[in-house]
């Protein structure tokens, strides 16, 4: 591993550089990697974000979206080209390289030296640099502080503050979460008078619903809900048949978790959701409830404490009997 720092000379000439996130880029995942192409295509490099999966469409108004390139067989040879060829590699929101899903092998052989930028437990050791802070409240405040500590503060525009706020935002649950510091909120009023506009990405990312999607949340609270209270727990299941019925897009399930965790008394909150090769779980809890070494021991998953991410190989029906198992067994180990 070498130090941070020493990656500020390596940027000083033109390179050509590849910008990667975890799959189903959040908002977070997404505005870090466009911030921070945004402010590398400034100092004269040559730029390319590349995602392993596609990403909802609430997430296109971001400057700089068309052109993102989403991994998938059709575009195999253009990123195998784009990764063999360049000379620095980004990785950023992910600890991990099996989260990379098709790019892994891609990414682990290529001969580029590989920067992470993330705030994710247990990093992976891949990398030649690293910035990683479990503290940070989003990867895109570990961008911000890049970009200073680079001593170029200056060069963060309009289009890097929008992206940039947009991360923070969301990875703090609009401010809410434990993550909010007061540096946080600094660095807000930094990226609001470079000229991030607040009331612009707010709607974008939370005011701009289909009509299909709001039918299927009040199906959802409605049919799909169900509340352990003895437990502290409350989950979701959505099927495939669910999918079709209500025409969803990737992301309309996003943030549903949130409404089972917000029922009063409930500590921990899982939505379960069947796709075509697996069923993903989104873990989501408060206070000392560590969905992270849940999601970590049973689901193939991690991530933060209080907001994990797992997944099945089996069917939803036996994800469904394991998850409710297990929360019944393990109700008291987790909570410490």
């Amino acid at each position: 591993m070498k130090p941070f720092e020493s990656l500020f000379d390596q940027l000083i000439n033109p390179k050509n550089i590849v910008i990667t996130t975890h799959p189903n880029p959040d908002a977070d995942a997404l505005g870090s990697s466009l911030g921070l192409m945004h402010f590398l295509v400034g100092l004269g490099h040559k730029v390319s974000v590349i995602t392993p999966t596609d990403y909802p469409d609430f997430l296109e108004w971001m400057p700089g979206n068309e052109k993102v390139i989403a991994y998938c067989e059709e575009h195999h040879h253009i990123v195998t080209a784009k990764i063999t060829k360049c000379d620095l590699i980004f990785c950023l929101d992910f600890s991990s390289t099996h989260r990379l899903k098709g790019m892994e092998s891609l990414i682990r052989e290529a001969a580029a030296e590989k920067v992470l930028i993330d705030h994710h437990l247990d990093p992976e050791d891949f990398v030649d640099y690293k910035l990683w802070d479990t503290k940070a409240a989003a990867t895109a405040e570990l961008i911000y502080d890049f970009i200073v500590m680079m001593g170029k503060k200056e060069a963060i525009t309009a289009d890097i503050a929008n992206c940039l706020y947009a991360g923070i935002m969301t990875d703090t649950g609009s401010f809410k979460h434990p993550s909010t510091t007061a540096k946080v909120h600094t660095i807000v009023a930094d990226l609001i008078e470079l000229g991030a506009n607040v009331n612009y990405v707010s709607r974008e990312i939370y005011d701009t619903n289909s009509l299909s999607r709001l039918r299927f949340l009040g199906y959802a609270l409605s049919e799909k809900l169900v509340v352990k209270p003895e437990l502290q727990v409350a989950y979701l299941t959505v099927s495939d048949e669910d999918f079709k019925r209500f025409n969803l897009k990737s992301g309309d399930t996003e943030g549903i978790v949130n409404y089972a965790l917000s029922i009063r008394g409930i500590v921990m909150a899982t939505i379960i959701i069947e796709r075509e090769k697996e069923v993903k779980l989104s873990f989501r809890s408060i206070g000392n409830y560590s969905v992270n070494t849940f999601a970590g021991e049973f689901f193939n998953g991690g991530g933060h404490k209080n907001a994990s991410g797992g997944s099945s190989e089996d069917s939803l029906e036996k994800t469904v009997e394991r998850f409710e198992a297990l929360i019944q067994d393990y109700k008291d180990k987790y909570r410490d």
